[in-house]
């Protein structure tokens, strides 16, 4: 009479397997360990002049520095003939720059002080705006930092229309409203 085959419990076969592969691993690590290793060389780049010889990773230029003539202190500096910002901090370090889209008329050089804010509205020329800054007031117009909500630029101005509407991109409109709380100072230089 046959005698019937025993069969070994999974438990068994996952056990035998695991301790097979935990043993090829380790000989294969001794092996390696065993092997050569790569050594690092210095080596010097001989001269060439042909223009692969250029770096490949230029770095980006300085901004521009804060005008000597914007002040001290904790403010904001508008320079007109730069169309540029900077958001400046208390130890007169930058903090952020950038390039903005003045209106059709400019406020006079000087010192200004953020005075209302206002989340969202419509801007002078009819594009919805966010994070409007006000600072100034010259004949009948008013003068704010400001992004268009979908941070387009602002279209041409209509044949003598007044605009004191200094538009920017979202991102920088969006550190000027953290940056500029009421009372900021805000200092205008040509």
């Amino acid at each position: 009479m046959p005698v019937p085959a025993r069969r070994l419990p999974s438990w068994a076969w996952v056990s035998g397997l695991t301790a097979g592969a935990v043993a090829a691993v380790a000989v294969l690590a001794v092996q390696a360990g065993q092997g050569t290793r790569p050594t690092a060389t210095a080596t010097v780049p001989s001269p060439s002049a042909s223009p692969s010889a250029r770096p490949t990773a230029e770095r980006p230029p300085a901004p521009p520095a804060v005008p000597d003539d914007s002040g001290t202190g904790r403010r904001i500096v508008y320079s007109l003939a730069e169309r540029r910002v900077w958001l400046v901090d208390v130890n007169d370090s930058p903090r952020r720059t950038f390039t903005v889209w003045p209106g059709t008329v400019d406020p006079d050089p000087g010192s200004y002080t953020v005075g209302t804010r206002t989340d969202a509205t419509t801007g002078s020329d009819g594009v919805p705006v966010e994070h409007v800054v006000f600072f100034a007031l010259k004949s009948g117009v008013n003068f704010a930092f400001s992004a268009a909500v979908d941070g387009s630029s602002p279209p041409p101005a209509e044949p003598g229309a007044r605009t004191g509407g200094i538009r920017m991109k979202s991102a920088d409109g969006s550190a000027l409203w953290t940056f500029g709380s009421a009372g900021t100072t805000v200092t205008v230089v040509d």
